[in-house]
């Protein structure tokens, strides 16, 4: 089943916007010690999320995640990306991993997850001390590996989520844990469902 998230439009997404009052940075500093709880080797994936178009989210039950395509279905490879020298999709930001519990803190309602623009939201501990660059996980039947690629956030996660919230996960503790979440490439192709376990290889 796929449930498509619809980006608000126009004035319908300023209303959107402006409705949604945004944490400051002492609120987010304060969620941080559950964060850090995340567990170490072995969580759970929380949400899916396709992207097959800019600004559109389809959530997913299930998704298979493919050598090639990444996660099928997503246009990760059909946007192409300023960090190679042709504009072809760079192979270390096939997949994005993000904190489930980073995305509760930001977003504050889990319909609004989708809009951080990540693929996997999962309960495990994504600080690069944890998972540095080479390290594996099992996510359902597949296997992905943590590439070298930093991943900061841009001008519509601050729209979204607002100032305080990519200062949070772009500060040096927020970079060291990286809360704005990890870029991946699958090793081994595989199915990942709502719900599997992540293990770290």
């Amino acid at each position: 089943m796929v449930r498509k998230v619809p980006e608000p439009k126009q004035r319908a997404r300023l209303r959107y916007l402006l409705d949604m009052v945004h944490l400051t940075v002492g609120e987010l500093e304060a969620g941080l010690a559950e964060i850090q709880l995340s567990p170490a080797s072995e969580g759970a994936v929380e949400l899916i999320v396709r992207r097959p178009a800019e600004s559109e989210r389809e959530v997913l039950e299930q998704a298979d995640l493919d050598l090639h395509e990444g996660l099928v279905g997503d246009g990760w490879r059909l946007r192409g990306s300023s960090r190679t020298e042709d504009g072809s999709a760079h192979p270390g930001t096939q997949l994005t991993l993000m904190n489930a519990r980073v995305i509760a803190l930001v977003a504050r309602s889990r319909e609004r997850w989708p809009l951080a623009g990540d693929q996997l939201y999962v309960d495990l501990d994504l600080s690069a001390e944890n998972l540095p660059t080479g390290t594996r996980l099992l996510v359902g039947s597949a296997i992905v590996e943590v590439t070298d690629q930093p991943h900061t956030g841009c001008a519509k996660f601050t729209e979204r989520f607002g100032p305080a919230a990519i200062r949070f996960v772009n500060s040096p503790a927020g970079r060291a844990l990286r809360l704005r979440g990890m870029y991946a490439k699958v090793v081994e192709p595989g199915r990942v469902c709502q719900g599997d376990a992540i293990h770290k290889l």
